[in-house]
């Protein structure tokens, strides 16, 4: 259980990182918004690295929830890594901090918020490889690499529903799902 203090700072930082992006967010803010003297924060984190970890941690925790919230057991992994992964990338175009994180890697390239999106890049892979070795094991889906497979998955997902987008040819649940399982899973050959 986390201390109301603690809690408060964490909701500060999350808010400040929200609002002024990771490199303009300093100890100060977060003190001013959490209504605590700044030596208050420095009890409970080292830095505002170890602050920002721990906001990041949390951020990919509820990124997993949300995809084990759709995940049917009785489904098959086409349709859970389908579920899953357009789950995962509505959370991430929803939850303000993500799409804060993702604005200032691509106009400021902040190192830290880049090691901070690689972390959940990394943390989505681990999770559709994991679905992908049950369904390897299950014999539902062809041996293959796990991790390789859904980093493909992850970056085929991607594409199909943002940069598609960008492209002005925006798909439905219905064609990227189709989409996703004609390349990914049945493949182009005849």
């Amino acid at each position: 259980m986390v201390s109301g203090r603690k809690k408060d700072i964490i909701e500060a930082a999350t808010k400040s990182f929200t609002m002024f992006g990771y490199k303009a967010t300093t100890m100060d803010q977060v003190a001013r918004l959490a209504n605590v003297g700044k030596g208050t924060i420095y009890t409970f984190f080292k830095n505002k690295e170890e602050l920002f970890e721990d906001i990041l941690t949390t951020l990919i925790q509820e990124m997993k929830e949300a995809a084990e919230a759709v995940i049917k057991p009785d489904a098959s992994f086409h349709e859970n890594v389908h579920r899953a992964l357009f789950e995962i990338l509505a959370f991430r175009t929803k939850h303000q901090l993500a799409v804060k994180l993702f604005q200032e890697e691509k106009e400021m390239g902040t190192p830290a918020v880049a090691e901070a999106l690689k972390k959940m890049e990394d943390a989505i892979v681990s999770y559709i490889a994991a679905q992908a070795k049950e369904a390897m094991e299950r014999k539902e889906i062809q041996e293959t690499d796990p991790e390789l497979a859904a980093f493909i998955m992850l970056k085929l997902y991607v594409t199909l529903v943002a940069d598609w987008e960008r492209r002005g040819h925006a798909l439905t649940k219905e064609e990227i799902a189709q989409t996703f399982e004609l390349y990914v899973f049945k493949g182009m050959a005849r």
